[in-house]
């Protein structure tokens, strides 16, 4: 994941607008200390090279650390840096919000993989474009280091055939006439067709599309639509979406898609992860 420069800089500067008033007061700047960051509880790291980023441009120097990606148990220490007082303060908090909510976001992704692919092992986990703003290639490097992949990086990616775009051709059937067209305009890339019931899936499954997103489907219908849809193209890339999270992902799993794609990895708890900043 390349993160630039100029990003790393911005998530200091956010928490750092000019001094850290509190260490300059009371004198402690430039006495030489240790920080460590520790997990209260199993989780997978993501985040662990931006904070490391983070602390060379405060001169603070890294003793230990793990990489992005590492599966951690409860009590183990994880970075352990050196460097002066007043910079280590610096990087505290940054650091601290960078690795708990990249770190929740990977935990989380890893629970979904796994219990996906304990029913169905050769299914995929893709992320949606569903991340806050400002964020995507943190989440999108939190995804990878839990297992998932990033199912569209942006809207010049992939073509993705939504009912809003549908609407604008009338319904399925002025959909159906333009596949044809859509695919010289973009011969390299695959269609990818939404549908939100069976009736929709059928019309378009027998184009020359390169796969289906069914939306909010119920487990019980997806199952026997899958079935359908692969007698007519076996071919076709099926992607079951729209509210699967941990409760159900084992249930969507068993239909037989190829992939599954989330929001749910993005929201949730932060990772608890201690820190102690301790003179040296």
């Amino acid at each position: 994941m390349y993160i630039n420069d100029e990003t790393i800089e911005r998530f200091l500067k956010e928490d750092v607008s000019y001094i850290d008033l509190t260490t300059l007061v009371m004198g402690i700047g430039n006495e030489k200390g240790q920080i460590c960051f520790t997990t209260r509880e199993d989780m997978v790291l993501s985040g662990v090279e931006e904070v490391l980023r983070i602390f060379g441009k405060l001169g603070i120097k890294t003793i230990q650390s793990l990489p992005s990606g590492t599966i951690i148990k409860s009590g183990e220490t994880f970075i352990i840096a050196e460097g002066l007082a007043s910079n280590l303060h610096m990087a505290w908090k940054v650091s601290l919000n960078i690795l708990e909510y990249c770190c929740g976001i990977a935990t989380r992704t890893k629970r979904l993989v796994d219990k996906a692919r304990s029913v169905n092992p050769k299914i995929s986990i893709v992320s949606t474009r569903k991340s806050f703003p400002g964020t995507k290639e943190l989440v999108i490097k939190s995804i990878i280091a839990g297992g998932a992949f990033p199912h569209r990086l942006g809207l010049s990616e992939t073509i993705l055939i939504f009912k809003q775009h549908v609407n604008f051709l009338g319904d399925f059937e002025g959909l159906s006439q333009i596949i044809g067209q859509i695919k010289i305009n973009a011969c390299e890339k695959k269609i990818i067709v939404e549908v939100e019931n069976e009736t929709e899936a059928m019309l378009i499954a027998g184009t020359d599309i390169d796969g289906l997103q069914f939306d909010k489907v119920p487990i019980s219908d997806l199952r026997s639509l899958v079935e359908k849809v692969r007698h007519i193209n076996p071919q076709l890339t099926l992607i079951a979406a729209g509210g699967i999270n941990e409760s159900n992902i084992e249930g969507y799993a068993s239909t037989d898609v190829d992939a599954i794609a989330t929001s749910s990895v993005y929201f949730g708890k932060p990772a608890d992860i201690k820190v102690t900043i301790d003179k040296y």
